[in-house]
């Protein structure tokens, strides 16, 4: 990922966040959780608060990310196909 500033292999949350804007109060990320990762809420929640859950920082590792972005794009082509179905 080009311009992506990162501390030990983890993205900084602050560029997940900003990102993820524009959809961030749009979808359940419990369900993201969940479905993609399985994992709890809490877990996910943590992550894109950029820390762990001891508290320390402990952002999205590379093969998290792209595990989030495949998940994403999975979603998203389900929207689509609902929306074609109307």
């Amino acid at each position: 990922m080009e311009n992506v500033a990162t501390r030990q292999g983890k993205m900084l949350v602050s560029d997940v966040k900003q990102r993820l804007s524009d959809i961030i109060m749009k979808i359940t990320w419990r369900e993201i959780a969940h479905d993609y990762f399985g994992k709890s809420a809490s877990w996910l929640y943590h992550k894109l608060d950029g820390i762990n859950g001891m508290g320390a920082p402990g952002g999205f590792t590379p093969s998290e990310l792209s595990q989030l972005k495949e998940g994403l794009i999975d979603l998203s082509e389900k929207i689509r196909a609902a929306a074609d179905r109307l």
